[in-house]
Formats: structure tokens, C-alpha cells, sequence
């Protein structure tokens, strides 16, 4: 079996979004291009430090190169996911480049790797790196723009979950939380 590459070369939609509500959410990388829509699910986690690394990436080619970083220009991308959303594969290793000759972008996001896989790797490390070419992998080449439009949205998007305990920095849910640093004693926002 080969590889599935979901390839995308400029599309006209690469956003990361949510489907649930804050403290139940599942996170989507999701690109668009024509009638083709790719949705990889992945954590929270994964959204931010790919916001971040974009974002650190950028501004490094932006001075290795002696440019100019990338201006927002119009207005950032907040309209919901597109449907229907379909899950691909589970986000696990992702990796960040940028195309200096083409000046862009390149994010790859692979599939998780299974319990099996893992079993394969510890007792056959060449067995392994063979198969592993049948994960299913997700490409994306995008503009500096699209990037930097990309990472603004992934932080608002995280931000707008659950609030964070003064206290502790654990979410708080709707009926609050019980705190370790209260003693066990439940919290709730302030009003």
C-alpha cells in the first residue's frame, strides 16, 4: 500500500477551527482548494505551537533575509470550518520549512503513530521506517501572508476556550473546578 499524500499548493483556504464547545472541543487543520477539503484532527497543543513556530520562523527569514515582515492586509479569515468535515487521520509529527526559491510556506503534518507501530519500531527499527511510508501525510505550501493570517487565527481560536484558574492555570469549566492550590476546595470565576 502506498502512501496517501493530501497535497495542497497554494489553496485557497488553510485555517485551523473547532467543532464543539469549549472544554469538549475537537481541533481541525482543515485546507481548501476548488471542491477538494482536507481535515486532519489534532490538539490543541499542536494548533498553538504551530502558531508559534510560524510565527518565529517568519521572523527569522524576514531578518536572514533582510526583509520586511509581512503586513496584515484586509481582514483575518473567522468564518467556521467548512462542511462536511470529515477526519482524514489524527495529527501526531508535524513539520515546518520554508521554500526559499518559491517563497512559501511548507507544513506537513503526519498520521499518528499506532500502539502497533510503536511495538514494530522497538523490535524491528528497519521494518519500521519501511512501513511507516504508508501513513497518510498532509502538505500544505502557503504564502508568507497566508502564514502569518494562519497563526493570528490558531491563537485567537485557542484563546477562546475555557478560561484558566488564577490559581492553578487549569481550565475552568461553567460550574468551576476543584483547585489543588485551594485544597480541594471548588473555584468558580469571578463575577
Amino acid at each position: 500500500m502506498a502512501r496517501v499524500v493530501h497535497s495542497y499548493d497554494d489553496p485557497e483556504r488553510f485555517v485551523a477551527g473547532t467543532v464543539g464547545e469549549p472544554g469538549a472541543r475537537t481541533f481541525f487543520l482543515q485546507a481548501r482548494a476548488g471542491h477538494r477539503l482536507t481535515s486532519v484532527a489534532c490538539e490543541k497543543e499542536q494548533v498553538m505551537a504551530l502558531a508559534e513556530r510560524l510565527d518565529v520562523m517568519l521572523d527569522e527569514v524576514a531578518r536572514r533575509f533582510d526583509r520586511d515582515p509581512v503586513a496584515q492586509s484586509g481582514s483575518d479569515d473567522t468564518a467556521p470550518l467548512e462542511q462536511p468535515i470529515e477526519e482524514e487521520f489524527r495529527a501526531g509529527t508535524m513539520t515546518l520549512a520554508w521554500e526559499a526559491d518559491a517563497e512559501r510556506v511548507v507544513i506537513e503534518v503526519f498520521a499518528v503513530v499506532t500502539g502497533e507501530q510503536v511495538e514494530l519500531e522497538e523490535e524491528d527499527p528497519v521494518t519500521a521506517a519501511m512501513e511507516s511510508d504508508d501513513a497518510e501525510v498532509f502538505v500544505v505550501r502557503i504564502t508568507e501572508e497566508q502564514a502569518r493570517a494562519f497563526a493570528r487565527r490558531a491563537v485567537a481560536l485557542v484563546a477562546s476556550g475555557r478560561p484558566s484558574c488564577p490559581f492553578c492555570g487549569r481550565p475552568i469549566d461553567a460550574d468551576g473546578h476543584i483547585c489543588p492550590r485551594a485544597n480541594g476546595y471548588r473555584r468558580h470565576l469571578p463575577e
